[in-house]
This record gives C-alpha cells, sequence and structure tokens, in this order.
C-alpha cells in the first residue's frame, strides 16, 4: 500500500501559491490542496494547473453563513471553475444544499469530485460512517472523505478499524483531527485510506492536529511503512 501524502496550503495571492507548489513539490508531495477560499484576490485558476504535474485539489470553504444563497452560488462557481482550470480533484461539503448538482457538474468537466463531510466535536459510530460513506458514493463522489475528532487517543482504534474494510469498497479518506487524532492522521493510509493530509512546515497547518510533511515521512521510515 502506497502511503500518499497531501500537502495542503494557503496562499493569498498567485505568487504565494506558486511558492507554496514549488515547496510542496521540493517535499515529494502526492498531492496538493489549495484552499482557494484563502485568496485574497481573483486570479486565473489555470495558472496553477499549468505550474505543476502533481495532482491539485480544489477546496474552497465558505465564509458565510451556507445558508446564504449568493454564498450557495459564489461556492458552487469556483468550484466548477476550478474544474474547468484542469484540478484533478475539488472538494465539495457534503451538507452543501448544491452538493449533488455540483458533483454532477463537475464529473461532466472531468473532474474527479471529493465529497468531505467534518465533524468537529468528536467521532461517530461504525454505523454513522458507514451511513455517510454510502451516501457520498450514491452522491457521485470519486474520493469519500470523513474527518473526525479525536477527544482522547483510543477515539482513533474505531476509525482505523472502519478504514481497512471501507476502503475495500470506496476511495477513502478517514481520520481524526486534534492533537489526539495524530495516530489516524499518520496510520490511516496503511489501513487503506487512499491518502492522508500533512502542512508544509510548523505553523502552516490548515487544520488541527496537522503534521508537517517532513515529519510523517521521518515516522513512516521509523514504523518501517514503506513510501
Amino acid at each position: 500500500m502506497t502511503q500518499k501524502i497531501c500537502v495542503s496550503i494557503l496562499p493569498k495571492t498567485l505568487n504565494e501559491a506558486h511558492t507554496l507548489i514549488k515547496k510542496a513539490e521540493q517535499n515529494q508531495a502526492d498531492l496538493i490542496e489549495i484552499r482557494l477560499d484563502s485568496l485574497e484576490q481573483t486570479i486565473n485558476l489555470s495558472e496553477l494547473t499549468r505550474s505543476t504535474k502533481t495532482p491539485l485539489i480544489a477546496t474552497n470553504k465558505p465564509q458565510t453563513e451556507k445558508d446564504d444563497p449568493a454564498t450557495i452560488n459564489k461556492w458552487q462557481q469556483t468550484l466548477i471553475e476550478a474544474a474547468k482550470a484542469g484540478f484533478q480533484y475539488v472538494d465539495v461539503d457534503f451538507f452543501s444544499p448544491k452538493r449533488d448538482e455540483t458533483v454532477v457538474k463537475l464529473k461532466q468537466l472531468g473532474t474527479q469530485p471529493i465529497i468531505s463531510y467534518h465533524k468537529f466535536d468528536g467521532v461517530l459510530s461504525v454505523f454513522a460512517l458507514e451511513k455517510i460513506l454510502n451516501e457520498q458514493l450514491l452522491a457521485g463522489a470519486a474520493v469519500c472523505k470523513i474527518v473526525l475528532t479525536a477527544n482522547q487517543i483510543e477515539d482513533n482504534l474505531p476509525i482505523l478499524s472502519f478504514i481497512s474494510f471501507a476502503s475495500t469498497k470506496a476511495k477513502l479518506v478517514c481520520f481524526c483531527m486534534g492533537k489526539a487524532g495524530k495516530a489516524s492522521r499518520l496510520l490511516s493510509p496503511a489501513f487503506g485510506a487512499y491518502f492522508t493530509f500533512a502542512s508544509l512546515e510548523h505553523g502552516d497547518e490548515t487544520a488541527p492536529g496537522q503534521m508537517t510533511i517532513t515529519d510523517m515521512r521521518i515516522a513512516y521510515e521509523v514504523l518501517g511503512i514503506e513510501p
């Protein structure tokens, strides 16, 4: 099983995006997630896809209430523009009112939709996880992302167990956030997850408990997990 690591970046400008993409390439990232919601200016997204051969993920997290129609439409349009620009993957929020419609449009444009579910206050039962996974697949997800939050290290165990069998029927990205969730962040690919997330450097984390790609590579080597 190949241990794929996606480096997540938060660029504010086009130049910064180019710089961070280059750093991610130098650190041998398998994928690069670009948080489009962090951009402070409108850019030509094609300039990003043309700048690298590393697969790119477009993620655009709404900055205001999700039930605001203008915000929802702007969110959807940004993702569609990313698909047209050649992003290999586009992240679609599980709870978005336009989730299914957006997934259909992304697939028509030849992009692989990632449907992502986040729970920021704990974990879920295996039954609940299976229900979410099945809904993601029915909605047309090419990659199913389920991210939870560990409050204690034991919370990682049922998540890793879930990954070990659920990854046989779907391309699954699944782990726990938070300091206590580092074990599942690191080990999820070894249990069958499609990839995991890392930051470029300390201080550049895009989510709580995120490790750097360098620390992850070192940990895999120490544990004897093949890259």
